[in-house]
């Protein structure tokens, strides 16, 4: 049986992997391991040693903490975790595509969204 933090980490891994623009067979590689195993991890059905979630947290550069925040200590029996904006594969891409432009274009849009939420 998967254990929701299990399962929150193996989200995280997949939603940083991807926002970097990373293949599971790129990540396993760097890492040292094969693609399976990744898909193993992201899925919850395996759990991430620390000593593995150290290396996945390098190559993806973010901290360790990084894969339990919005973790919730009050969900133990949880079956599933709450959706929440990593969730969204529209709002990953959005998100990818904002930070693959350059500072000023992203200022202009940022501004403007807010605008344009402003008025709705």
């Amino acid at each position: 049986m998967k254990h929701y933090v299990d399962v929150h980490v193996g989200k995280r891994i997949r939603h940083r992997r991807w926002l970097m623009g990373m293949t599971q067979q790129q990540l396993a590689e760097r890492v040292g391991i094969k693609f399976q195993q990744i898909q193993k991890y992201e899925t919850g059905m395996n759990r991430v040693s620390a000593s593995r979630l150290w290396d996945i947290s390098d190559v993806l550069e973010v901290p360790v903490s990084f894969f339990f925040e919005g973790l919730d200590a009050s969900d133990e029996n949880a079956q599933d975790m709450p959706k929440d904006l990593l969730a969204d594969k529209e709002a990953l891409e959005l998100v990818r595509s904002y930070y693959a432009m350059p500072e000023n274009q992203r200022k202009r849009l940022f501004e403007l969204a807010r605008v344009l939420s402003d008025a709705a």
